[in-house]
């Protein structure tokens, strides 16, 4: 096997992140595509993102994974032969390559082959594809020594999906895979701003609110305008929200997902139990992003909550030590 001839591929529901042996992240972009009439790709990734809730008649933006699995095989595979493209792995630039691709865990046999095919679909030599569980990935990412035998808890909170799962010995002993993510929130804060305030407000405009002004603890209160489009006159229109009001719909899922960590934890053996006190809970992926969920998560765990350095990146880069490659911290 060629030194070049290696790469990795977190594929998620909003981000697609592609890391290349020796090189590092070579490619983040949104896993979106835009699309015509006649389903021809116009625009993809990033430039396809840039679009979304402006494509006019004829024109659609599409987000080719669904609940962390492929749900759009074709457009998967287009979009995934413009990435390698972007990357210069075409036109015989790169033979028979290796790849490694993350997958969610508590997904079915048909699920993850089907990461497997998309790799083999694209227009690269493909020598062989190697999944790995997120949570590993992951793990390794938040700089956790995954093969030692003491138990470590990851919370992996992505766009459409949460991944619980507790590591001892290079595996995961227990874990859980939560329909619940980023997405879920911003979509319930559309949804309440909708039917308590009559206003239409877009999916961008959500998900600024929900990382920027939202506060899971409800301790840094602030106020701001939005801006979207009255229901009953149909002109635009500006009120005025607080971070208080912006959580309410959102709290139902958080606690959702902090019953799924006390369920996980209930299911830990209790050795493992005890390395868990000690060493706390790692939060990872986009929703950890979330202002002091971590304090939340701690508060009605009683655990200590680690919130990792650029968790977007954690199993990414997880997946370049997997590559052999030393990433810093």
């Amino acid at each position: 096997m060629l030194f070049n001839n290696v790469i990795a591929i977190d594929l998620g529901t909003n981000n697609t992140k592609i890391y290349k042996k020796s090189k590092g992240i070579v490619l983040d972009e949104k896993t979106s595509v835009t699309v015509d009439e006649k389903k021809n790709i116009i625009e993809t990734g990033n430039s396809s993102f840039e679009m979304f809730e402006k494509t006019p008649a004829g024109k659609k933006v599409v987000f080719p994974l669904k609940g962390g699995v492929i749900a759009d095989f074709n457009n998967m595979t287009k979009l995934t032969n413009a990435f390698f493209k972007k990357i210069k792995y075409t036109n015989g630039l790169l033979k028979k390559c290796k790849i490694y691709v993350a997958v969610p865990i508590d997904i079915s046999e048909v699920e993850r082959k089907a990461f497997i095919d998309l790799m083999y679909s694209s227009k690269i030599s493909v020598k062989d594809v190697v999944t790995i569980p997120k949570p590993i990935a992951a793990a390794l990412g938040a700089g956790i020594d995954t093969a030692s035998p003491q138990g470590h808890m990851t919370v992996d909170i992505g766009a459409d999906t949460t991944e619980i799962a507790v590591i001892s010995l290079g595996g995961i002993v227990t874990g859980k895979l939560l329909k619940i993510g980023g997405n879920k929130l911003t979509e319930s804060l559309l949804s309440f701003v909708k039917k308590n305030y009559n206003l239409v407000i877009g999916f961008k405009t959500a998900e600024y609110l929900k990382l920027n002004v939202c506060s899971a603890c409800n301790n840094n209160f602030q106020e701001v305008d939005i801006t979207g489009r009255d229901i009953v006159t149909g002109l635009p229109k500006t009120i005025k929200m607080s971070s208080v009001d912006i959580l309410n719909p959102m709290e139902e899922y958080l606690y959702e997902i902090i019953d799924a960590i006390k369920y996980i934890l209930e299911k830990t053996p209790p050795e493992l139990s005890a390395d868990i006190i000690e060493t706390g809970i790692y939060i990872t992926g986009g929703g950890a992003q979330l202002d002091t969920f971590d304090l939340l998560i701690s508060k009605e765990t009683g655990l200590a909550v680690h919130k990792t350095t650029e968790p977007n990146f954690n199993v990414i880069n997880g997946l370049g030590k997997i590559l052999g490659d030393s990433i810093s911290h």
